[in-house]
């Protein structure tokens, strides 16, 4: 029986990166008994069982977590190899699989998207947003944009924006039921919309007079979408601790005011553009951090993300006025 083809490595690492033989199929576009039968060809070439299957999950066994550890940088090896064809091209080519924070989706990706996309055309983006930390490594992604605090110590970043400022606002229709929050201790008489991340709820960050306090408020509104915490704060339901970019048009229009500006939180640490610092960069991916790297520079990323400037003149679609009920 002849050596197991790149075909089986490379499925039966996206199964165990996966954790589902219809997730790899997905991934890799072929199909679930296709999955099947690669892993259990590599399984009798080499003679140990790989991959322990039950019903509900699939997981590397002793043996099979081993080859996966030392099979990878094989695989990213003959990536980076193939890759590296596109620089006897006229532009760079492939896919570019990126993992980004919701805010960096809505104010770094989108609008940067057409621009880069015209003018590297032979680049497809995959574009996953959310609030997770993601390993990039095991779950197979190019890249990702996080604040500066949240990335690992082993990757290579590169700064996208300035810090980003963080300020309270609230309905003039609230503030003039509930009054009008002076410091922090007042809060404890509001409702506060606040906001979960995946690991737990966002505390809520103050700063006078260079002292940094942390406070957990109640509040019978958690969300983790920070569209949906605006639109509640435009209706009225409380205060919300926010970037200032998803609410400039409302604070320009007076649908929301700012309040408690002399308790502004610190600053979030600024985006950055992260990868592995082993691997070598893939000329798709180089342009790009080059593309989003020279437009921090010219501050039409780094002053938006903190002033609320719209980029180019694109900016979020506006909060609706109203909601259509999903039943009647």
């Amino acid at each position: 029986m002849t050596g197991p083809s790149l075909d089986e490595i490379s499925v039966f690492v996206t199964v165990l990166d996966q954790k589902s033989f219809a997730g790899a199929a997905k991934q890799l576009g072929i199909s679930p008994p296709r999955v099947s039968e690669l892993v259990r060809t590599l399984e009798e070439r080499l003679g140990v069982r790989l991959v322990e299957r039950t019903t509900r999950s699939v997981a590397a066994t002793e043996a099979g977590e081993r080859l996966r550890t030392q099979l990878r940088s094989l695989l990213e090896d003959y990536q980076t190899a193939l890759d590296s064809m596109s620089d006897f091209r006229e532009k760079p080519a492939g896919t570019l699989r990126l993992t980004v924070a919701t805010p960096a989706a809505h104010f770094v990706i989108a609008p940067a998207i057409a621009r880069f996309l015209a003018t590297y055309p032979e680049i497809t983006l995959e574009v996953s947003a959310n609030n997770r930390l993601v390993d990039i490594v095991s779950e197979r992604y190019d890249a990702g944009i996080r604040p500066g605090s949240r990335l690992e110590k082993d990757m290579i970043a590169v700064r996208l924006t300035d810090d980003i400022n963080v300020i309270h606002v609230a309905s003039p229709d609230y503030l003039a039921r509930k009054g009008t929050p002076r410091n922090p201790d007042d809060l404890m008489d509001h409702n506060c919309v606040r906001f979960r991340l995946p690991n737990g709820m966002l505390p809520w960050r103050f700063r006078a007079k260079g002292d940094q306090v942390e406070r957990h408020f109640t509040g019978n509104l958690v969300v983790d979408d920070l569209i949906l915490g605006v639109r509640a704060a435009i209706d009225g339901v409380g205060v919300l601790q926010v970037l200032p970019y998803y609410v400039a048009r409302e604070i320009a229009e007076g649908r929301l005011v700012t309040v408690l500006e002399d308790w502004a939180p610190p600053p979030v640490e600024g985006l950055h553009i992260y990868y592995p610092s082993r691997r070598q960069i893939r000329p798709a991916l180089k342009v790009l951090v080059d593309f989003l790297r020279d437009a921090y520079r010219k501050h039409t990323i780094g002053q938006q993300v903190v002033n609320a400037i719209p980029f180019s003149g694109v900016s979020l679609p506006a909060v609706p006025e109203t909601l259509t009920p999903v039943l009647s």
